[in-house]
């Protein structure tokens, strides 16, 4: 009967020997597949993780592209808003002039008459009333063409060479409306100054406190300015000088 057996126990142990490699590859095959999904895994979350810092990187640049266009439009709204102040703001000044300009000739006009007829006593020696007018003439010509530096040297040659002339408030006047224009805010003012305070009678004495008033604020001396303005306001309420001196305090 041990000899029927042993033949049964050797064909099962070696069917044993054979199972046992096989379940042992197996058990390494599922190892290493689960080694190459984790592994799998990690790439691929490192990838999302660079996409979602790539993705949050371009959003931050849209926004900061989208702001800068904002800034973009304000700046060039802000720009055309400052051109058309500018653009207001020389055309007002030429108004001024011009209607100033006009006035004064309808003021001279009588008074260079009755110059011719009646001249003041000359100084020292007598003057030539043809040249006198001529020479304020050129002044005049000087500065509606713009050329303020040749004008205000004119004008100011002018108040030397004809001290009893009756154009001298005029003169001065013109003296410092070219200085200003040239940005000689101290030169322009001493001359506005003299027009308001030795012949505060003239025509120009009003125009000539509003622009001094405006060689102040230039030199940003608003105090000045202010007190400037309230004389204005104060001698002359009527005179349209005044009423732009009005606008301007209550800004």
């Amino acid at each position: 009967m041990v000899q029927r057996l042993l033949p049964r126990l050797m064909a099962a142990l070696l069917a044993g020997l054979c199972v046992a490699p096989a379940a042992q590859a197996g058990l390494f095959d599922d190892e290493e597949a689960r080694a190459r999904i984790n592994a799998l895994r990690n790439e691929t979350g490192s990838r999302l993780d660079k996409l979602e810092a790539s993705a949050r990187a371009q959003l931050e640049l849209a926004n900061q592209i989208e702001q800068l266009k904002a800034e973009i439009a304000r700046l060039r709204g802000e720009n055309e808003v400052l051109s058309n102040d500018l653009v207001n703001a020389n055309k007002r000044q030429k108004d001024f002039y011009v209607d100033l300009d006009n006035r004064l000739r309808k003021v001279e006009a009588p008074a260079a008459a009755a110059t011719e007829v009646q001249p003041q006593a000359a100084p020292a020696a007598a003057t030539d009333p043809a040249a006198e007018s001529r020479d304020y003439e050129a002044a005049l010509t000087q500065l509606r063409g713009g050329k303020y530096k040749e004008a205000a040297g004119s004008f100011i040659a002018f108040t030397k060479a004809y001290p009893g002339s009756s154009f001298l408030p005029s003169a001065h006047f013109w003296a410092a409306s070219a200085l200003y224009q040239q940005k000689d805010n101290v030169g322009a003012a001493e001359h506005y100054s003299k027009v308001a305070s030795q012949w505060p009678e003239d025509s120009r004495a009003p125009d000539a406190l509003l622009g001094l008033a405006s060689t102040q604020q230039a030199r940003n001396d608003n105090v000045g300015a202010t007190r400037s303005l309230e004389k204005l306001i104060s001698r002359y309420p009527s005179s349209s000088a005044a009423q732009i001196a009005r606008q301007r305090l209550k800004k």
